[in-house]
């Protein structure tokens, strides 16, 4: 039988997030001796340390709490699944009248192009889920999967640990972003040989970072990178400047640039090579009924998408 209970485990990932006691006792609208008495006595039930108290600078998780939290945040998510889901049967109301929060990720540059619309239709049908959304890169995203932080994420599938779920959204090749007076921008299709003297304004997050390099080498080609720089619309706004080229996969609705000068888009030549857009959480992570819902929705929406 199992001593501790779900209100220790809460006060105890509230620390995790407040980063402080205090700062737990104050989200959760309780007192601080509340809190410090929950997490006391769910060290002592499970026989090890979970926070480093110091002193006026807050709490810190200890290396082996680190694996707990991830499984206490997906315990709490499902006993608030079970009590929902009483209370709908109790009412006799619909089963997908589902609420409370889904912890949602997406890569930075998915994020502005997919995510407005996606949320929207969302929630549409899933009214009373409240999505928390995290911007970030890969590396970020995935340690939110691992932490808990995040229960789901919107990535591009590269380089992914084997442990993480996928689903498979949209495939989406890369492309040549090339300022409007280029004197390539009337070909329809941009060999990357074409481009070896041609100064490259690199997108410098990976794993985008290593894909586009892995693309010119394969062609045979040595870039001449005049500029690296982690911001989408910098990269855009520099090509259209005039002072490079690109390659990027993500591709906004318009071809200008926040200056308001004309990029043109063009297909690689001879590029068998896609990039696929997935939804991304733990393989033992058993899927909560929002987690699931929204993955049903986000199949849907990205048919009729681009």
């Amino acid at each position: 039988m199992h001593r501790f209970t779900l209100r220790q485990l809460e006060y105890f990932v509230a620390c995790v997030d407040a980063g402080s006691i205090a700062g737990a006792a104050a989200n959760l609208n309780v007192s601080q001796p509340t809190v410090s008495v929950a997490v006391a006595k769910l060290e002592d039930q499970l026989g090890m340390q979970l926070l480093l108290r110091h002193h006026a600078q807050g709490v810190s998780v200890t290396a082996a709490a680190l694996r707990l939290v991830q499984s206490a945040r997906s315990l709490l998510s499902h006993a608030s699944d079970v009590q929902r889901e009483a209370m709908m049967i109790s009412d006799d109301i619909d089963s997908d009248n589902i609420s409370g929060v889904l912890r949602l990720g997406s890569f930075v540059t998915l994020a502005p192009s997919v995510l407005p619309g996606l949320i929207s239709q969302f929630h549409k049908s899933f009214p009373g889920v409240r999505l928390d959304l995290q911007e970030g890169t890969q590396e970020k995203l995935v340690g939110g999967l691992y932490s808990g932080s995040l229960e789901i994420a919107l990535l591009y599938d590269l380089e992914l640990p084997d442990d993480i779920h996928r689903v498979e959204l949209a495939e989406l090749a890369p492309h040549v972003v090339l300022p409007a007076t280029h004197h390539l921008a009337d070909q329809d299709e941009i060999d990357l040989v074409n481009l070896a003297p041609e100064p490259m304004i690199l997108f410098d997050v990976q794993p985008s970072r290593g894909f586009f390099l892995g693309l010119l080498k394969s062609a045979g080609v040595t870039p001449d990178i005049a500029y690296t720089t982690s911001s989408l619309e910098l990269v855009r706004g520099m090509v259209g400047r005039g002072l490079g080229y690109s390659l990027l996969v993500t591709r906004p609705r318009g071809d200008l640039t926040y200056e308001g000068a004309a990029l043109v888009t063009r297909p690689i030549k001879n590029n068998m090579i896609k990039s696929r857009i997935v939804l991304a959480s733990l393989e033992n992570l058993r899927p909560t009924r929002a987690m699931s819902r929204f993955e049903t929705v986000a199949q849907i929406y990205f048919t009729n998408w681009k």
